[in-house]
């Protein structure tokens, strides 16, 4: 078996058949339909969350790239993670926007990113005994479960209702063709397509929407060929920063769940590594709030197509970054 695994970088048929683990080098033209599929995983609630709460969505996906880049740096490419927009800020940012102004909000944010530092330095300098007596397993995963659940909601919503917030069949119609098709080609395919399911699902969908007139390619005709995103700078508000920086700590939770999880689904222990990891997504989100993207966070989403598709490669994300 360990030959036949080896053979296979070697050969056109693909790693499906056996789990490629996060220190392992794929082809490119392997890795980068995996990288793909990723920033499919990650794209719709990234870009959610600008909506929601007035950035703008092109930096947001700017910074999320840039961001997960910089985490991979920070954990010296071991970890296989990637960073998107994080919900749980949604509610304080709009408050501080309505309130105050987006750049009070961004301010905010980049002194939650900070908190992210100051208690990774904290970990790094006292271990991880104080933390496990802090946050109980228990807690965190009742965190990640409540986050999850209200995530559930939203996606629910946006594949069951139309613009005017009403029941659409068409819509449930694709999201069901769409989730099948991505059932699908994970349990009875073989080899590549197997282990690009989501990707898959979302290209079956696609190519079915388009018939049924859910697709308008005018915004794409009409766009420039080339566009930088507007940035917006912060303003630092004490009355903003005492709203939105305290929720940077049910973040470092929903992050210390995460990283358990991808334990869990790799068969290896990152924990050694969560100082590290936690200072990659604070710098990430601060960084990101300086020039008016969303804070971010490590995603369930890519952690569950890692537990689909066996691949746990970090190249992968360095590409999808």
């Amino acid at each position: 078996m360990a030959k036949l695994a080896s053979k296979q970088h070697n050969k056109e048929e693909y790693v499906a058949q056996r789990i490629v683990q996060t220190d392992e080098k794929l082809p490119i033209l392997q890795a980068l339909p995996l990288a793909f599929q990723h920033l499919m995983a990650m794209f719709g609630a990234t870009v959610l969350v600008p909506l929601l709460t007035g950035l703008d969505p092109s930096v947001a996906i700017m910074t999320s790239g840039a961001g997960t880049l910089l985490y991979l740096v920070l954990v010296r490419g071991k970890i296989p993670s990637y960073l998107g927009s994080s919900f749980a800020f949604i509610g304080p940012i709009i408050a501080v926007a309505s309130s105050k102004g987006i750049p009070e909000a961004l301010g905010g944010l980049v002194v939650a990113g900070l908190v992210y530092v100051v208690v990774a330095l904290l970990i790094k300098a006292f271990g991880t005994t104080w933390l496990n007596r802090v946050l109980p397993p228990a807690l965190v995963g009742a965190v990640v479960i409540v986050i999850g659940l209200g995530l559930a909601g939203v996606a629910v919503s946006m594949a069951t209702k139309g613009a005017g917030d009403t029941l659409e069949l068409k819509n449930v119609f694709l999201a069901l063709v769409t989730l099948g098709a991505a059932i699908a080609f994970a349990s009875y395919f073989k080899g590549f397509l197997a282990t690009i399911p989501i990707l898959l699902g979302i290209v079956i969908g696609y190519l079915v929407a388009i018939p049924m007139g859910m697709i308008d390619f005018a915004p794409v005709a009409s766009a420039a060929w080339l566009g930088l995103p507007t940035l917006t700078y912060p303003k630092f508000d004490l009355g903003a920063i005492l709203i939105i920086a305290p929720v940077a700590l049910v973040v470092i939770i929903e992050h210390i769940g995460h990283l358990l999880v991808i334990n869990e689904v790799t068969g290896k222990d990152f924990t050694p590594l969560l100082p590290e990891s936690l200072m990659g997504d604070g710098l990430a989100t601060a960084l990101s709030a300086a020039v008016g993207g969303t804070p971010s966070t490590t995603y369930a989403e890519n952690i569950g197509v890692m537990a689909v598709t066996k691949v746990y490669a970090t190249q992968v994300f360095w590409y999808a970054g």
